[in-house]
């Protein structure tokens, strides 16, 4: 599985911006997946998860409200909707995917990692 992040970009404090992941090389419609982000001199963090039915989806606190994790499985994409953006959301955001289907905020249970997408939030 080959995932390819899109969609980052510079924003003002306060507003959206909408996050693509595309997979190719299978179809993901039951894998779990995973969207991470890394700030300057920090450690990657987790940011929200879908399990592989999409019925399960959860948010790390600093984003639960703001974010919104989504998936079309029809064209192989997860989406992550990100609303009232803030400052400290400037980031690398990363998503990722694993065969395994229950949603899951650990980094290492995910095998499939894209190469990122910059987000700037300007205040």
């Amino acid at each position: 599985v080959q995932l390819q992040a899109s969609g980052g970009g510079l924003v003002q404090a306060g507003g959206s911006l909408r996050l693509s992941c595309a997979a190719s090389g299978r179809t993901i419609s039951s894998y779990r997946m995973g969207w991470f982000r890394q700030a300057p001199g920090k450690e990657r963090e987790f940011v929200a998860a879908m399990s592989g039915s999409g019925s399960s989806t959860f948010y790390a606190d600093s984003v639960n409200g703001r974010f919104t994790i989504s998936r079309d499985n029809a064209k192989s994409t997860v989406y992550l909707q990100m609303n009232s953006l803030k400052p400290e959301d400037t980031a690398v955001y990363y998503c990722a995917a694993d065969i395994r289907g229950w949603s899951t905020s650990r980094a290492y249970e995910y095998h499939y990692w894209g190469q990122g997408t910059e987000v700037t939030v300007s205040s």
